[in-house]
């Protein structure tokens, strides 16, 4: 009952039915996925520890009420907000490319098809049927990919404004 070798085999079937396009959409999502990770780790770990250090900066200062303080305090809060969106629009970009690549891969397998038929003519289903399988299955593919980042590319966004707004409450004049 070893299910490693059945699932491998299983992958690799998958993968021979949807052609070559479908390892670039494994890579494009691989490389999304590390992206949403990577904020996860940073909206999580690294930004409460860079927001503290930056308050304590700032609550440090002996004047924070001047035009040269709230220019300082304006470099902070632009400072926090890049690094909140950092990777959040390559994010948005990948799930935006990953249905171009599926759509790549529809067009791929129907070329297939109208070369099993330009060889054998109409009447070879199988060939034909393989050829309609790379059209499809690099389309769901794609589609199901893209998906599965649409959700946290839309919450590091707004992560990302909240962070940022909320970094501007703390750092107050007195």
């Amino acid at each position: 009952m070893n299910l490693l070798p059945e699932a491998f085999a299983a992958i690799r079937d998958f993968f021979e039915a949807g052609g070559n396009v479908l390892y670039g959409i494994l890579f494009v999502t691989a490389l999304m996925w590390t992206f949403i990770l990577e904020r996860l780790w940073f909206f999580s770990v690294v930004l409460p520890r860079r927001v503290e250090q930056v308050r304590l900066d700032w609550d440090g200062r002996s004047d924070t009420s001047s035009w040269y303080a709230r220019k300082i305090r304006a470099e902070l809060i632009s400072g926090i907000r890049l690094e909140c969106r950092r990777y959040v629009a390559p994010v948005k970009t990948m799930m935006v490319v990953l249905p171009l690549l599926g759509l790549l891969g529809t067009v791929t397998g129907m070329i297939s098809v109208f070369d099993a038929m330009a060889l054998t003519g109409t009447g070879n289903a199988r060939l034909m049927a393989a050829g309609v399988s790379k059209a499809t299955i690099p389309t769901m593919a794609g589609l199901v990919a893209a998906l599965s980042g649409l959700y946290f590319a839309t919450w590091l966004d707004k992560k990302a404004s909240r962070e940022a707004a909320g970094l501007a409450d703390v750092l107050v004049s007195r």
